[in-house]
């Protein structure tokens, strides 16, 4: 990873690069964003009150993100095999604190205990463990996971994704580009707002097909999506560096 490559690429950011160093790596492979459009009503009593939830054209929305992790490594340390690649999947909608939009989650699972317990103590996040498994055929990717958390709620996601158009970028102003290039991350601690900045360059997506067989990730959370087809993106790979968690409310 060439991470002052990475840093050399702002133009595209919708804010700031973030001020301090940056303190770890990841690099996100086979990502699916799949979108569903929920209303503000619907969102609003299972996001913290003190996160203002951002909306496109008066409309919220919900993705479920499935994808693989590689490279999550402290910042001057090699990748560990074993512990710095992993499967995660996030359930996110998308809030605006002074201006700055970001992404909050409803939930990350994963499949390394050790991440999820770090990132729990560390970043606030609501990650939890579970079972996953995902195979590429091709340009196919099946993609499994059951959540095994402890007296947490079940999930389930079985489905099959790939790409179907050539690259390109989201253009600045469109619904993709809203969704999709956001640089940072919202959780809570007791009514304290706390945000993390993440930073990499411009995501090269390709429109996508997806296959669902069982999809109980968003309801675990009280959150019913519509019975509508989602809009979809692929990316192949996203190399990542991310901030420490800050109070900013």
């Amino acid at each position: 990873m060439d991470t002052k490559a990475i840093l050399q690429q702002v133009d595209h950011r919708p804010f700031p690069m973030p001020t301090g160093p940056w303190i770890m790596t990841q690099i996100w492979n086979t990502l699916l964003f799949a979108h569903w459009p929920v209303a503000p009503e619907i969102l609003r009593p299972l996001v913290p009150s003190v996160l203002p939830l951002d909306t496109f054209d008066h409309q919220c929305w919900v993705a479920i993100t499935p994808f693989y992790m590689t490279h999550v490594c402290p910042r001057g340390f090699p990748p560990i095999p074993r512990l710095s690649q992993f499967h995660e999947m996030n359930v996110r909608t998308y809030v605006v604190v002074n201006g700055i939009p970001g992404v909050h989650f409803f939930s990350l699972d994963a499949s390394n205990l050790l991440a999820v317990a770090l990132a729990r103590s560390l970043f606030h996040l609501p990650y939890y463990n579970a079972k996953m498994f995902s195979n590429r055929t091709g340009e196919t990717i099946h993609y499994r996971s059951q959540r095994t958390q402890p007296h947490a709620q079940s999930a389930e996601f079985i489905a099959t994704y790939c790409p179907i158009t050539p690259v390109f970028s989201a253009q600045r102003g469109s619904l993709e580009y809203w969704l999709i290039e956001r640089y940072c991350l919202y959780t809570t601690l007791r009514d304290r707002v706390y945000r993390a900045h993440i930073h990499h360059g411009p995501w090269s997506l390709q429109a996508a097909e997806l296959e669902l067989e069982l999809n109980t990730m968003a309801l675990a959370s009280g959150i019913h999506l519509p019975n509508t087809t989602p809009l979809l993106h692929y990316a192949h790979r996203q190399e990542v560096l991310v901030w420490p968690l800050q109070q900013v409310l």
